[in-house]
């Protein structure tokens, strides 16, 4: 089993701060030795280095790889490395050992896989709800949630394993609805392919998903008395082969900056 977490994620936030404050007190003559005249190699901090593995969930495809951006260029001698997929699973093979440095999950639940294992504290740092998705122009006309119980249509919901699918759970036994779904898909990105294509008349997905289909999906809103709101979490995991580069992810998902690209994503933010 893993050791225990070291740390929080705003520590690490405060000490690159301060880290960066530093630097900039030492200007472009600091460093040179006293009556000698010449100057003295300077040691710069240059950051987290090295390949970090993140593992998160499927809904954060997009806003990932500008968060990833964000930090190479920010830190030179970093290389993020994703792995995307359904949070259950992701939290599965973490719980099992496999090699990386930081889990973002879509739920607090299927995060307590893995905290509860370990021993460690995540950080919140989005939330996401359902909307209703459908083909662009809603070729099946539909309204509601009350026709995601409509045998003659077609419709995709998330498997109940993931956080996808246990939220549409929640949201549909708020509404009274017995959905009929005719697929199961693993993450909320292989039930958002499925209406891309026209595969399917209707699904529930998140809507940050539907914001990044663009004109090939439209969204329903779930009426508000029935929306659910699922939090998506990151930690940086004990043993991490990188810690200061795990630390570094988790502080920037948690920073101004971070939190402006999943807005503009579409997601809330603490």
């Amino acid at each position: 089993m893993r050791a225990r977490c070291a740390g929080r994620a705003v520590a690490v936030a405060v000490a690159s701060g301060l880290l960066a404050a530093l630097a900039a007190c030492a200007g472009p003559g600091a460093g040179a030795g006293p009556g000698t005249g010449a100057p003295v190699p300077t040691t710069t901090d240059a950051g987290p280095t090295g390949t970090v593995v993140v593992l998160a969930a499927a809904s954060l495809t997009d806003v990932l790889a500008t968060v990833v951006e964000d930090l190479e260029r920010a830190h030179p001698g970093l290389e993020v490395r994703t792995s995307l997929g359904a949070s259950s699973t992701l939290a599965a093979q973490v719980v099992a050992g496999a090699p990386a440095d930081v889990l973002v999950t879509a739920s607090a639940a299927t995060m307590s896989t893995v905290t509860d294992a370990l021993g460690c504290t995540p950080a919140v740092v989005a939330r996401n709800t359902l909307q209703i998705a459908v083909p662009a122009g809603n070729p099946a006309d539909v309204t509601g949630l009350a026709d995601l119980a409509d045998p003659d249509l077609t419709v995709a919901l998330c498997d109940p394993s993931a956080p996808c699918g246990a939220v549409a759970a929640q949201v549909l036994m708020s509404a009274g609805v017995t959905a009929a779904p005719d697929t199961l898909e693993q993450d909320a990105r292989a039930t958002l392919t499925k209406v891309r294509l026209g595969e399917v008349d209707a699904a529930l997905v998140y809507r940050t998903d539907v914001l990044a289909a663009g004109p090939d999906v439209e969204g329903l809103d779930v009426p508000a008395e029935h929306s659910v709101a699922t939090d998506y979490l990151a930690l940086a995991l004990p043993d991490a082969p990188h810690p200061d580069a795990a630390r570094a992810v988790v502080a920037h998902l948690r920073s101004p900056a971070g939190a402006a690209a999943l807005r503009a994503a579409g997601f809330g933010t603490p």
